[in-house]
């Protein structure tokens, strides 16, 4: 299994706190959003007696629930096209083993979130890697470039809309572009869909479940981590149209018994959390974004992609390894007894050598603390190079 590129610093960041230094979190995508209220009560005021099983595709009330929120975002589906899975992962994991073999391919624009790589060794599946570049902000590859990838072990094209890492939110026309391929190839369209809600300068989110005549191909990974900000109550799902996907998925999903019961109380209650929360998170994000990219734009070497959605994004660095770099920030510097801790981005690729002078960062800190934590690391990057 490979390393968490997120997580595998972690030791150096606790030694760092140890000796007494603050270490400004800019590499994992935990926000410090308030989780809503509504949820914390459910779980506070619960009367149960007995914290059983549910079953096992989750709660019927919480799939019918559900399915009514994404009516409302225009995605038209029934409680029996979900199963409620714990967290988006374990949906992804469901996914690649109901669809695919091993020796199977999965072609994934890249870099990707980390995990995806994972999954894929989980499930002895290859990812066959197409490269977006931050030259155009992380774009859709030209559909040619997929084309040329497809094999005969080929089953499914995985997206995630908005990027983890790179923040880019797909347009209409590129999801009816990857539409018109999977669909002449008859392969699977995987969309991990968890930042939705994130979607920024007016754009708006265009789902694969939205498009007509992708029934039998599309499916979504969802999950409550980030829109809720409820990343440790671990309830995600797998939504699609396609029986075969599902009734597959069930045996998964029996296979663990039941996704848990406090957290899908928990997650219900989130359904009726108020507009306005969603619109305070999003103008918040807006806020935090342009603060960023403005600071690291002032930094001489750096190059930054806009991100339109989710909270990340990537930044170029002039540096040769940003491995090496990430780990000495915790290791051998810092600026008044405070230093950052990023996410090197080479865990981001599946392509050998991409991504070397390329980090992950989360803005998931207020304006103040991002502020500090871009001084502090364009000096951190004086001294490096000095």
């Amino acid at each position: 299994m490979p390393q968490s590129p997120i997580r595998k610093l972690v030791p150096y960041a606790e030694n760092a706190k140890k000796r007494g230094i603050k270490v400004y979190h800019l590499n994992i995508g935990q926000p410090d959003i308030k989780t809503p209220q509504v949820a914390l009560d459910a779980v506070k005021n619960n009367t149960l007696d007995v914290i059983a099983y549910s079953r096992s595709e989750g709660s019927e009330t919480y799939r019918a629930k559900l399915a009514n929120y994404y009516a409302k975002n225009d995605i038209i589906v029934n409680h029996d096209d979900i199963i409620v899975t714990t967290g988006g992962s374990e949906a992804l994991l469901f996914t690649f083993g109901s669809i695919m073999d091993a020796g199977d391919e999965v072609i994934i624009p890249e870099p990707f979130y980390a995990n995806y790589n994972g999954f894929s060794t989980a499930s002895g599946v290859k990812v066959v890697p197409v490269v977006s570049k931050i030259e155009n902000n992380f774009a859709l590859p030209p559909i040619e470039a997929f084309e040329k990838l497809i094999s005969p072990k080929t089953k499914a094209i995985l997206i995630c809309n908005p990027g983890n890492p790179t923040g880019y939110l797909y347009s209409k026309e590129e999801i009816q572009k990857l539409s018109a391929i999977v669909k002449k190839h008859d392969l699977f369209l995987v969309a991990d869909e968890v930042y939705r809600e994130f979607a920024y300068d007016g754009q708006e989110h265009y789902s694969v479940m939205q498009e007509d005549g992708l029934e039998e191909h599309a499916i979504m990974i969802d999950s409550v981590s980030k829109r809720y900000s409820m990343c440790g109550a671990r309830i995600g799902c797998i939504v699609t149209k396609n029986k075969d996907v599902i009734a597959t998925a069930l045996k998964f999903a029996q296979a663990r018994l039941s996704p848990p019961t406090y957290a899908q109380l928990a997650s219900e209650a989130a359904l009726e959390t108020p507009q306005h929360y969603f619109d305070e998170v999003i103008d918040e994000y807006v806020a935090r974004r342009n603060v960023l990219i403005e600071k690291l734009n002032e930094i001489d070497g750096v190059k930054v992609a806009k991100p339109k959605g989710a909270f990340y994004c990537i930044a170029e660095l002039p540096v040769d390894n940003a491995d090496d770099f990430a780990q000495w920030l915790l290791e051998k510097f810092d600026l008044n007894g405070e230093t950052v801790m990023v996410a090197p981005a080479a865990g981001f690729y599946s392509s050998e050598g991409l991504g070397l002078n390329q980090v992950r960062i989360a803005y998931v800190l207020n304006k103040a603390d991002l502020v500090r934590s871009v001084n502090i690391l364009k000096e951190a990057l004086n001294q490096y190079k000095g």
